[in-house]
């Protein structure tokens, strides 16, 4: 369990379009760009943490600029805390690190760059309930179900049987976090509530590109009680 005492006020930030970190998931990243070595490097030494993001307005975030110094895009208010649980320093300086999601964070207010990379001063508050997500008994019966439609519509062939058998969050959550929607997308899943609303969302999507594959409303995703 999470001491949320022990969550930090200000965290270093990672931006990168499309890619999304929930609450107890993994994201493993390559991190090569000089001033997020720099944060890496930073982290390790400190308490461990990085916060993802996503820029506002979709780019190649960790790509940087051929002249003059880095962009640092406009960001969206709210990200995910992530602990760095893995981490191993490649020849060339580069770093292969794992986070695992901690709590998701409302942005207060962007800090002065350190060493060249982002911090922000992070709000919990509005989160109190993700450190502990990972234990909640949820229901994926209607996951699984929308599961069998997209895969047919997308003709990508899942097992059911193996599906089945991860616990419902981390089914819901792994389902957000890797299935291909745009970055306004994601973040609407981030944004969600709760579990509960994150899964309405997830639905919602899916059901929505499995209209416009077919052109024809053949599935529509089941309300929420």
């Amino acid at each position: 369990m999470v001491d949320r005492s022990l969550l930090p006020d200000i965290v270093p930030v990672f931006p990168l379009t499309g890619v999304l970190l929930l609450p107890g998931m993994w994201l493993p990243l390559h991190i090569f760009e000089q001033r997020y070595r720099n944060m890496v490097a930073d982290a390790r030494e400190g308490d461990g943490y990085i916060a993802m993001i996503q820029p506002l307005v979709p780019r190649q975030d960790n790509a940087p600029p051929s002249d003059g110094p880095p962009e640092n895009p406009e960001v969206y208010p709210v990200g995910c805390l992530g602990s760095i649980e893995r981490c191993e320093q490649t020849p060339d300086g580069c770093y292969k690190i794992a986070l695992k999601g901690v709590t998701r964070y409302r942005l207060r207010e962007e800090l002065p760059l350190q060493r060249g990379y982002r911090r922000v001063a992070a709000d919990y508050r509005e989160y109190a309930g993700d450190p502990e997500e990972g234990a909640l008994d949820f229901d994926s019966s209607r996951l699984m179900e929308a599961m069998q439609y997209y895969g047919k519509a997308n003709n990508v062939p899942f097992d059911a049987k193996r599906l089945g058998s991860v616990p419902g969050i981390a089914l819901l959550n792994g389902l957000a976090m890797s299935l291909p929607f745009g970055p306004a997308e994601k973040q609407a899943l981030l944004e969600a509530p709760g579990p509960a609303e994150r899964q309405q969302v997830l639905l919602g999507l899916m059901g929505m590109e499995m209209n416009e594959r077919s052109g024809a409303p053949f599935y529509s995703p089941p309300t929420l009680n």
